[in-house]
């Protein structure tokens, strides 16, 4: 009888520690567990276009708005940049692009590439902690192109005539792309796509050589690109519903890996070219652009519909957000009562709010509550730390100095105080703000002239800079320069610390 206790005492402790053991696996597997990262990065997309975040937008945005009732959007969130490639640096490295060579401007589609040789990127991060990466849309950050005659430089131009040749032997692979910054997989465009060369480039090669050329357009407001070399198969009305494809298909072909996957996938549109597909025409009250912004909202539907059929959407991290505020003129406006940037004054370019307040909106069911917002200030060189404290990860040592984690934000968890100790605006000028609490300050140039537009600066009178309070004046309205010189004072030193 001792020999039946003793074995039935034997077999419970085995039980009990199988229990345990399987408890704690499936514990540890639960913990372990990374959500997905889609990072939809439209181009040119004004806070106003929205009809979640704007009531009289002249556009319907089911799709976003969809995120927006479902997830998060961020009132005060500011891409580093007011224009294209120094905001895509900062988005991808976790700091300011002016740190790097590129002080002002853009990249054309035959610069070299920006981000640093062995610099650290979300992506390149993200591999290192067992994600499987792609990139699938515009570059825009420069690129290593293979030179079919060593002895002559590249032509480093955003067009070319029928008479130039680039120099680019388009049969070999690029250098210092997406593979070398971290990306398993990359589907891209050079540049803009309104600036040569045109072609597709699949991890590192050209689809179809471009060896054909595009006189160019630009008779219509919108509807504008640059001559230059183009695949002969390159058709520009095709480009968002090709890049779109890619992702869908992308998405789709991990929904049975075991390792979780970062897409970053920045959008052509609605940057110039304005094309809509026809079937678009009218549906907004904001022209071609507006029927443009329409058809990202209908990309955006493409990838919450491949996310749900797949079965990964309450696993995904999704954030929707632009690159720089719309390219909405004051002609636009004479013509149209909506408003690409909001409330906000200025455009893309500008150091003013319209250049670079942008809609940031995030989902991420069981962690973000639905309908929530959030007013801390936020940056688009964010991502990096971010995305360090959803896995839970530290980042290599000195990367993303620029970078601030905001999940606490996201997840409705952040204290009242400000995460961000301050923010840099930067214009397509080389202009600076600073950003600190409500104060906004844009200091002068010194003796190169003023960072504010000349018809600002009243008739004899000298302005060496603005001061904005942006609670009060979201609108920059009020100067208060001359007003309170201690607020100056503090924001002007803390700019020139954060330069050095």
């Amino acid at each position: 009888m001792r020999i039946v206790h003793v074995l039935l005492l034997v077999i419970f402790l085995c039980f009990s520690s199988c229990e345990f053991l399987n408890q704690k696996k499936i514990k540890k597997t639960k913990v372990e567990r990374l959500p997905n990262i889609v990072y939809i990065l439209a181009d040119d997309l004004g806070y106003g276009d929205l009809s979640s975040l704007n009531p009289k937008s002249g556009i319907k945005t089911p799709n976003m708005d969809k995120v927006v009732k479902e997830g998060i959007h961020f009132t005060d969130a500011h891409s580093n940049s007011s224009v294209c490639t120094p905001t895509r640096y900062g988005i991808l490295t976790g700091r300011y692009a002016w740190r790097s060579v590129l002080k002002k401007g853009v990249l054309g589609g035959y610069d070299e590439p920006l981000i640093e040789n062995n610099r650290a990127t979300v992506a390149s991060y993200l591999s290192d902690n067992g994600y499987h990466t792609a990139c699938i849309g515009k570059w825009h950050l420069g690129l290593g192109w293979e030179l079919k005659n060593p002895e002559r430089p590249i032509v480093k131009t955003w067009e070319l005539n029928s008479e130039e040749d680039s120099n680019v032997d388009f049969s070999q692979p690029i250098n210092g792309g997406p593979k070398e910054l971290g990306f398993d997989y990359s589907y891209i465009i050079p540049a803009s796509l309104d600036m040569s060369p045109y072609l597709y480039l699949e991890n590192d090669k050209a689809v179809t050589l471009p060896t054909a050329r595009t006189a160019g357009k630009g008779s219509e407001r919108g509807v504008f690109w640059r001559a230059g070399e183009m695949a002969p198969n390159f058709d520009f009305h095709k480009v968002l519903p090709t890049i779109s494809e890619k992702a869908v298909d992308y998405i789709e072909g991990r929904s049975n890996s075991k390792s979780p996957f970062f897409l970053y996938f920045p959008l052509t549109a609605p940057h110039t070219p304005w094309l809509p597909d026809m079937k678009l025409k009218g549906v907004s009250e904001a022209g071609k652009y507006g029927d443009f912004v329409s058809q990202v909202d209908g990309v955006v539907g493409e990838i919450l519909s491949a996310l749900e059929e797949s079965g990964q959407a309450d696993n995904t991290l999704l954030i929707i957000t632009s690159d720089n505020g719309a390219h909405w003129t004051p002609e636009d406006k004479e013509k149209y009562a909506h408003r690409a940037n909001f409330i906000y004054r200025g455009q893309k370019a500008d150091i003013y709010e319209g250049g670079h307040h942008i809609p940031y909106i995030a989902r991420w069911p069981g962690k973000i509550s639905a309908g929530s917002n959030s007013n801390q200030v936020l940056c688009t060189t964010d991502l990096m730390a971010t995305v360090s404290g959803v896995i839970n990860r530290p980042l290599p040592v000195g990367a993303g100095e620029d970078s601030y984690n905001m999940l606490p934000a996201y997840l409705g968890t952040a204290s009242d105080q400000q995460i961000r100790d301050y923010t840099i605006h930067h214009a397509a000028n080389g202009f600076f703000s600073i950003r600190k609490g409500k104060w906004k300050l844009t200091p002068h140039l010194g003796s190169g002239g003023f960072s504010v537009p000349v018809e600002f600066i009243p008739e004899n009178d000298q302005i060496l800079g603005t001061l904005y309070d942006m609670e009060n004046d979201p609108q920059e309205i009020t100067n208060l320069y001359g007003e309170r010189a201690d607020v100056v004072e503090v924001l002007m030193n803390l700019l020139e610390q954060a330069k050095k």
